[in-house]
């Protein structure tokens, strides 16, 4: 005797796979949120945002080394082909990104700073809009509106808290810097596999941060100092470990596991939870947290971004 597959039991597995996809993206942008108070902490021990980017970048190089090569077993070839892509992804969305956040959180919050960051989305908008001429749907429009309403309150101009412009340019550049992320998002080729993206983009960020160092654009200041988070004294090894290994490797493979089972749109949409966990994770591990005035610009920005991103002629989506 057979028994007739009905459409709920078809819908079953793919609700479950989309079910522990939020999951893994949640665990993705958790694990990058923790970027920021780990960083913050060695700021605060000596070290100078280029250091720290520094010891993210290369850590998790050395961790993806070895996976990285083995998946281009054969690919050669397209590795060749992609070469400008993976350059591109690893000098700007990877070394950019988190050159301008680390230097954004040494002059202000890091849950401000990443607020700023996630702007990128409306960035891209106004750049096509600029080249093309073409205006974007409703919804883009007024999430844009929002956006830069919110903006505007996070940088709290009353003065009731202090907003380094330095700080602001960092992290209006770490926004470009995701703002390509989105676009090359669009343009990967099928035979490159995401995770050889990732090990072949932290290589070459890697690269680029300590050229930096070396020709002096980025001050490389490191320090052996004990590390205070949660009030507790740890070792600059701690927060060290936990970038390389947590904020990045985690992060970026979990995040290739959600994109897999979601797609681009509702991983993007999950992972705008990065900034509500950062937040979090400033108050609990740094007692750090945004002013009120601050917090409603936030939500505003988080409203705006998420409209431009629901909108289906959004760049990069």
């Amino acid at each position: 005797m057979t028994t007739a597959l009905t459409d709920t039991d078809a819908v079953r597995p793919a609700s479950r796979t989309q079910a522990a996809g939020i999951v893994v993206a949640l665990v993705s942008a958790f694990t990058f949120a923790l970027s920021g108070p780990f960083a913050k902490a060695l700021m605060d021990a000596g070290w100078s945002p280029g250091a720290a980017v520094l010891a993210r970048v290369g850590g998790a190089a050395l961790v993806l080394l070895i996976p990285t090569l083995w998946m281009m077993r054969g690919r050669w070839r397209t590795l060749r082909t992609s070469g400008s892509t993976i350059a591109l992804y690893g000098a700007v969305a990877i070394a950019g990104a988190q050159v301008g956040f680390f230097n954004a959180v040494s002059y202000m919050s890091v849950g401000v700073a990443l607020l700023i960051e996630y702007l990128a989305p409306v960035l891209l908008v106004l750049l096509v809009w600029a080249q093309t001429r073409r205006r974007p749907g409703i919804r883009t429009i007024l999430g844009t509106i929002l956006a830069v309403v919110g903006m505007v309150f996070v940088l709290d101009l009353t003065g009731a808290q202090t907003v380094h412009p330095l700080g602001v340019a960092w992290a209006l550049l770490a926004a470009l810097s995701l703002a390509t992320y989105f676009v090359l998002g669009t343009r990967i080729s099928d035979d490159l596999p995401p995770l050889v993206l990732a090990g072949g983009g932290l290589v070459i960020g890697t690269i680029v941060v300590a050229i930096c160092g070396v020709i002096g654009l980025l001050p490389m200041q490191f320090s052996t100092a004990d590390v205070t988070m949660i009030g507790i004294r740890t070792s600059w090894l701690v927060p060290i470990l936990a970038l390389a290994l947590i904020s990045t490797v985690a992060a970026y493979v979990t995040g290739i596991v959600a994109t897999a089972r979601l797609g681009t749109r509702i991983a993007s949409f999950v992972g705008l939870s990065e900034v509500v966990f950062a937040v979090l994770a400033s108050w609990l591990l740094l007692a750090e947290l945004p002013g009120p005035l601050q917090l409603v610009g936030g939500v505003g920005i988080l409203a705006g971004v998420i409209l431009v991103r629901a909108d289906r002629y959004a760049p990069g989506s």
